[in-house]
C-alpha cells in the first residue's frame, strides 16, 4: 500500500482531486489542520532525532 499527501489552498482543486480519486477507485481520506500539523511535527522530531545524548544543562546555558 501507498499514499499521497496532498495540500493545496483551493478547496475547489482538492474538490476536484477527490473526485477523480473516487472515479478512478482510490479511497480517499480528508485531514484536519490538526491532523496536518501533527504530521508535520512528528516528521520534523524524526528528522532531528540523532541518537546522541544531549546534557540539558549544557544545551541551555548555549541558549541563554
Amino acid at each position: 500500500m501507498e499514499g499521497l499527501l496532498l495540500q493545496s489552498k483551493s478547496k475547489k482543486d482538492i474538490e476536484v482531486l477527490a473526485e477523480l480519486a473516487k472515479m478512478i477507485g482510490l479511497k480517499i481520506r480528508r485531514l484536519t489542520n490538526d491532523e496536518l500539523e501533527d504530521i508535520g511535527i512528528a516528521t520534523a522530531m524524526k528528522k532531528g532525532r540523532t541518537g546522541e545524548y544531549v546534557d540539558t544543562e549544557k544545551y541551555l546555558k548555549k541558549l541563554l
